[in-house]
This record gives structure tokens, sequence and C-alpha cells, in this order.
């Protein structure tokens, strides 16, 4: 008995490893499981303004649509084998590990509790958002350290509230709370005159800014006071797949800093340009390692374009609402944006 006692952590450790590796071999599965029915299943938020909506006859669009459909043409080289499932609120990560999706790129932030406890795993960040203020034009503001006097429509008792109160009182100005339990209430308050400014995430405020009667008539002022880092979640443990969103988006973004574009992915393929070749796929096979073609980037880009390309066509001046990018600026332009090289 004392013998067996002795040898039991050993046992568990056992036990434990070998679950791990049975675990790991089950969830390696996701892109024969997508190869096999046809088509991609894209978990994406219930509407939201530019980054996910869905038009009268049912079709699709916005920032996180086209992430999607980019991982559809690494796949299968073409973007449109997908299908789109509206997940609200916090019921993501469930759909998740059932199988019932096979990507998510909703409007979840990445968290340490996200990333770590619900069998999920973030691959990269797709849009740097945090907490910001919406206002109308005609105040002349330019940047959020200029508020002062001024009525705040928030959300009630969260993290949003206190960032405002740890904000004006850094800053020594003088604010008032115009507190309200969701998003829907900010925005009605905000029309109606009850507050000066609003302050929620900054896509949030997009969505607000974009339902207004005039958009140009508002302004998302620049400065951040949170950090949100948004981008595709796949199930954890599936290695070759968590790869495949990863470099999917990772190419999105190498293309924008190398002007590979949806429109001359044909003509840079005479390059001269190493990096450029590398992702057009004709020098050295980044994609067979991945269970995919070696031009499987030069595929995603062709279908939905580089990053400036997805961030313009639903962000830019065409929308009646231009979003400046900001943080998602590349890094060499003064933004945060930026992905390891393909070489």
């Amino acid at each position: 008995m004392t013998r067996f006692f002795k040898r039991l952590p050993v046992l568990l450790a056992a036990i434990v490893c070998l679950l791990s590796v049975a675990n790991t071999a089950s969830a390696a599965q996701t892109l024969d499981a997508v190869r096999e029915r046809g088509f991609l299943i894209c978990g994406a938020t219930n509407a939201l303004p530019g980054f996910a909506q869905i038009d009268a006859d049912g079709r699709w669009s916005g920032f996180d649509v086209d992430l999607c459909r980019a991982i559809a043409a690494a796949v299968f080289g073409d973007p449109n084998l997908i299908e789109f499932r509206s997940l609200r609120g916090e019921a993501r990560f469930a759909s998740l590990q059932s199988d019932a999706v096979d990507v998510l790129t909703r409007n979840g932030p990445w968290t340490a509790r996200r990333d770590t406890l619900y069998g999920a795993s973030y691959v990269g960040t797709s849009f740097f958002d945090g907490q910001a203020f919406l206002v109308p034009q005609s105040l002349g503001l330019v940047s959020a350290f200029e508020l002062d006097n001024v009525r705040i429509c928030v959300i009630d008792g969260g993290d949003d509230l206190e960032r405002i109160q740890e904000f004006f009182f850094a800053n020594q100005a003088i604010y008032t709370e115009v507190p309200y339990e969701d998003i829907e209430d900010l925005s009605l308050a905000y029309r109606s005159g009850r507050c000066d400014a609003v302050s929620a995430s900054g896509r949030q405020l997009q969505a607000i800014r974009r339902a207004l009667p005039d958009p140009s008539a508002h302004r998302i002022l620049p400065e951040r006071i949170s950090k949100e880092l948004l981008g595709p979640v796949v199930r954890a443990g599936d290695t070759q797949w968590f790869n495949i969103v990863r470099w999917t988006l990772f190419a999105l973004i190498n293309a924008e800093e190398v002007g590979v574009t949806s429109l001359n992915t044909e003509s840079l393929a005479a390059s001269h340009t190493p990096a450029i070749k590398r992702i057009l796929g004709v020098e050295g096979d980044y994609g067979t390692p991945l269970g995919l073609k070696p031009t499987f980037m030069a595929d995603a880009i062709r279908a939905v374009g580089n990053y400036a390309e997805l961030y313009d066509r639903h962000f830019g001046p065409q929308t009646g609402a231009a979003l400046v990018r900001g943080q998602n600026s590349l890094w060499s332009n003064g933004g945060l944006l930026y992905a390891p090289p393909v070489r």
C-alpha cells in the first residue's frame, strides 16, 4: 500500500498526460472537418454596424465578416464557401467548444480569462480598441483632454463608469455622470440631448454614430482610456487550425506593408522582392506544412484585400462615418498593427 501511494503522483501525471494527448488529438481535426463539410462556419456578432451586419436579403457584410471570408479563401480558394451564425451576448465559447462553429470573429475583447478558461485561444489582434468618447462636432473638441464641465452618458455599474471617474480625476476636470443600463439607452439619450458626450468602446460608439441622422456631425475623440484587443478565436488544442487562422490574418497585415492588394496579386507574381514573393507563394512553401496550398495567403488577399482595403471598405469615407485608423495603423505609420514576417 505504501508503495502504491508513493507511485500515485506518477500515475496521476501519466493519466493527465494521456488525457491531454487524447484531447489534442480529438481537437486537431478542424481542417479535416471543414473540408469534409465543404464550407467554413463562422460565429459572428449580433449586428454591430461596420463589423457585422445582415441586409434585407440575408447577406452578411462587415470587417469581422470579411476576416472569415479570408479564412474560407485560404482553405478552399473560395471566400463564399462559408456559413455565418449570429451569436448574441456572451453566447460564443460554448458554440466553439461544441463544434457548432469553426472560428469566432465576434465582439469579445481578448482577456486572460477568455483565453485560458473556456477552451478557446485568441490567434492574434485584428482590431485595437478601447473606451473612448463620442461628441458633437459643434463642441469644437479634438481631444478627450479638452472635456470639461460636460454630461457623460455611460453604462452604469461597470468598468466604463470607473474609468471615467479615474480619467476626470486625473485631469482635474468637471463632469456629470448620466448612467444608463445598456448601449441602446446611451444612443437614445445622446440623440435627445440628455448628455454632451457618450463614453463606451470605440466600436460601440462607431455603431451609435453610424445610426445618427448625420454621422459627420459627430466625432469619436482619438484617445482611448482602456485597452481592448479583438481578433479571431479558435478552439484550444488544434495547433494546425490555430496557425491557419493566425497566418491568414498575418498575411493581410503583411500584404499592406509590402503593397500587395486584391488587384495586383497576379502582376506582382513576377516581383523580385523576396517578401512579396513569399506572401504570394512564388518563393518558399508556407502552405503545405499547414495542409493548405502554397498560395493560400494570395488567395485570402485576392478575396478580401489587404488590411488597409479591409479597413477602408468598412470604416472609410464612403461609409459616411469615417473612423480614423489610429492604433490600427501599421507600426511604420505610428500605429500598433504588426505581424511577424513571412520567411
